[in-house]
């Protein structure tokens, strides 16, 4: 699995750590095979590798196979930029992390955040920090009829409900800068001391995460060890990859009506649809369709762009 990727250069966990794996745990260091081209690897993903993987100092093994990915994480630049950026490959949960105060929750990044995971094959959860400054039942209403779950970990909140949907996965955290993610890994990783920053500008976060890495969870509690992905502080999910039916299609009972669709139909209600068969739905499905049409107008708002775009 790779856990680290730096300038042309992979960090690898061996399936088989206990023969082959170098003392402490460190990854092997590996490079990109001449055969593998221009492949994109990523962390979070499975590589076949050969050569020295002894994990001496100097010595580099190479990367000659990329597995299938079970889920690809992706955003864009920004919603006209054509070119996918793989966030993080083969995570379980993304772990949406954002604070309710300080800076002040963004609904159009939480929107983002989630139809890339749907898109993605990703399971999400949100993570709601600084709880100590403002009630969050307030900004999780928001989210209710989704049915994402909803865990509240702030500084001096029990991680226990986290833990327990995190044990044994592999789980890909993203946030704005400034929200707490960094403090939150250090608190389920005691051991990462990952860099945490104050909250600086008007309400944007200095970035304080650079790289992705998967960070192993320790045992201990009755947890059993998962990983963690933390990923840099980004400001924006671009979504120019993402079409309407492809969100849908993440939940049965809607997709189930899209075939009563008339031709063209962009799923988004009256006036511009007046015939969508989603309008049609009752109950809690009803209330579905009508968070994820939030979602679908996220695609296509530009509202949250204030904070700026990060294109690294």
């Amino acid at each position: 699995m790779v856990v680290t990727k730096d300038r042309g250069r992979w960090g690898v966990v061996l399936d088989d750590a206990a023969e082959s794996a170098p003392a402490g745990g460190e990854p092997v260091v590996c490079m990109r095979a001449k055969e593998m081209g221009r492949t994109n690897i990523v962390v979070g993903d499975r590589v076949g590798v050969v050569g020295d993987t002894t994990g001496a100092e100097g010595t580099l093994a190479r990367i000659v196979k990329l597995a299938d990915r079970t889920s690809v994480l992706r955003r864009t630049a920004d919603d006209s930029d054509p070119y996918e950026r793989i966030v993080v490959a083969n995570a379980d949960l993304l772990l949406i992390v954002c604070a309710v105060a300080d800076p002040p929750p963004r609904t159009g990044f939480v929107e983002r955040a989630l139809v890339a995971a749907y898109a993605g094959g990703v399971t999400p959860v949100l993570c709601l920090t600084k709880s100590d400054l403002a009630d969050p039942a307030e900004f999780a209403a928001e989210f209710e009829a989704l049915d994402v779950p909803v865990i509240v970990c702030g500084v001096d909140d029990s991680l226990d409900e986290l833990h327990s949907l995190i044990d044994g996965k592999r789980s890909a955290l993203v946030g704005h800068s400034g929200v707490g993610k960094s403090t939150l890994v250090n608190r389920l990783v005691p051991d990462a001391n990952r860099a945490t920053g104050v909250v600086s500008g008007v309400g944007k976060g200095r970035h304080t995460s650079t790289q992705s890495v998967a960070l192993e969870l320790p045992d201990g509690d009755g947890w059993h060890a998962g990983w963690i992905i933390d990923t840099p502080g980004i400001r924006s999910f671009g979504l120019a990859h993402i079409t309407p039916e492809t969100v849908l299609s993440a939940f049965p009972d809607l997709e189930e009506v899209l075939s009563d669709c008339t031709r063209g139909c962009t799923h988004q209600g009256p006036p511009a649809d007046p015939e969508c068969a989603l309008d049609n739905l009752e109950g809690a499905s009803h209330r579905r369709a009508m968070a994820v049409r939030d979602l679908l107008a996220a695609i296509s708002s530009n509202e949250d762009w204030e904070l700026g775009i990060d294109r690294d």
